[in-house]
């Protein structure tokens, strides 16, 4: 009984500390502020938990939209699956595979040579099959690019009904005009929790998503976007919020439909909507974001107000996007410096490729070589001719 007490004692301890005013409000505003009176209706933390069945909700409507949406509309723009042969069985090669690395060493080739009895050629390429096989499919792909481009697409377009009538979207430091006694709209309720159980479902189906090289920047990045929705929804910097989801709702689709097209080999249109796409992150996010929308939280306020903890803790969230923005620009110019310089296939520098069997290819040619050599003496200097460039294939 005791420690039941000391623990709700504990607990009533830290809702306290937790919950402070200073560490919510500026100097002489509080949660008395935010009561609802008058008609006028305010936001609550504990609305945030509606944002928990949406979630859910989400992962189900994905589930039924990938196979009742994206995989006919697969089919329709011609995304063709890649063949891919299976390593044969081997529990040796299997277990090192699985349990110490997918990429063995020169050294560990040669021991699991002798284990196994195969030869070195032969090892290397059981691992390239190996990997390849693990590697998401085309078409797991396209369909989770397409369920985000529908996500973004309809989020950027209800973003913008809620706000085209909104002064703040015009003038931004209308968003501080009356704080933090906001009436909290529906539109922003909606928007809100629709965005933040997005992003939660993104969270629950980080682990079977196709995993990129930048992982972990995304994974930063649900995280950060979670604490920054949640934040500034319990201290009612709802307007400065429903404007920063906006802004980065406004390029992301543009991304997912530039990688649809990328999947279905639809090379024109995939470098087309890529170039636009890299114009309007770089607008919205290395120029809007930091200049106007994180000029208005990190300046403005700060001539009405004195600064709080959350003032700095709301900033600090919004710098760390910033970072993200500055490090996905630096991918994003990359691709496109090499495209418009090169002329080549605009390809995500983060995504996984598929390897080709090139050994193999090799082995085949040296075949037909020697038959060739028995049939027709030597064919140009010995070699027989052939093609080299293996396609760039994602």
């Amino acid at each position: 009984m005791c420690h039941h007490e000391s623990s709700r004692w504990m607990l009533s301890e830290l809702s306290e500390w937790f919950w402070q005013e200073q560490l919510w409000f500026p100097k002489g505003l509080g949660w008395a502020d935010l009561e609802d009176r008058d008609g006028r209706v305010y936001a609550k933390a504990q609305d945030l938990w509606v944002a928990l069945p949406i979630a859910i909700i989400f992962l189900i409507i994905r589930q039924i939209f990938e196979r009742i949406v994206a995989t006919p509309l697969a089919s329709l723009l011609g995304v063709k699956e890649t063949v891919r042969l299976k390593a044969p069985h081997n529990l040796t090669l299997e277990s090192y595979y699985c349990n110490i690395t997918k990429n063995p060493t020169q050294s560990s080739i040669a021991n699991l040579c002798k284990q196994t009895g195969y030869s070195e050629r032969q090892v290397q390429r059981w691992f390239r099959r190996r990997r390849n096989q693990d590697r998401p499919s085309l078409l797991k792909k396209f369909r989770e690019a397409s369920w985000r481009f529908t996500f973004y697409l309809l989020a950027f377009i209800a973003g913008l009904a809620a706000l085209v009538d909104k002064p703040w979207l015009y003038d931004l430091k209308e968003m501080w005009q009356g704080f933090p006694v906001l009436t909290l709209l529906p539109s922003q309720y909606w928007y809100y929790m629709i965005e933040l159980g997005f992003y939660g479902s993104l969270l629950f189906s980080v682990a079977s998503d196709v995993k990129r090289k930048d992982f972990k920047e995304q994974i930063v990045h649900h995280v950060a976007t979670i604490l920054l929705i949640s934040f500034s929804w319990c201290v009612n910097y709802i307007r400065a919020g429903t404007l920063i989801m906006l802004v980065h709702d406004s390029s992301d689709y543009l991304l997912e439909s530039a990688k649809m097209f990328n999947y279905a080999g639809w090379r024109n249109a995939c470098n087309y909507i890529f170039i636009v796409f890299a114009a309007v992150f770089i607008i919205t996010r290395l120029v809007i974001f930091p200049f106007w929308i994180i000029y208005c939280t990190w300046v403005y306020p700060v001539t009405i107000y004195e600064p709080f903890f959350g003032y700095y803790f709301f900033n600090g969230l919004l710098m760390i996007l910033q970072c993200l923005h500055v490090f996905w620009a630096i991918l994003i110019i990359r691709i496109a410096i090499r495209f418009l310089t090169n002329n080549e296939k605009v390809d995500d520098d983060r995504s996984d490729k598929d390897e080709t069997d090139e050994s193999e290819e090799e082995e085949d040619d040296e075949a037909e070589n020697k038959k060739d050599l028995k049939k027709n003496g030597p064919v140009q200097n010995g070699h027989a001719v052939y093609n080299n460039n293996h396609s760039k294939i994602e």
